[in-house]
């Protein structure tokens, strides 16, 4: 499977120390981009789970609340 994610950022997050959770101790990093906290894992990608291997798919407004579609071929835009 794959999936389309609108990026509207222009610079990187950097992560310090603050960002650690007290209780957890640990830092996820979200890779299916639809964490409405990124870079960290907001739990989103469970939405994927049922995901067919062979589509490509897009997210509304890229979350997991947001309607997901099939999508056919990559749009470049400038």
């Amino acid at each position: 499977m794959a999936r389309e994610v609108t990026h509207t950022e222009d610079s990187p997050y950097i992560i310090t120390p603050d960002d650690i959770h007290d209780e957890k101790g640990d830092v996820a990093i979200c890779q299916c981009g639809l964490s409405a906290t990124r870079p960290f894992c907001d739990g989103s990608h469970r939405a994927t789970h049922d995901e067919d291997e062979d589509v490509r798919y897009k997210y509304e407004n890229d979350d997991d609340d947001g309607e997901r579609r099939e999508i056919d071929e990559i749009v470049f835009r400038d």
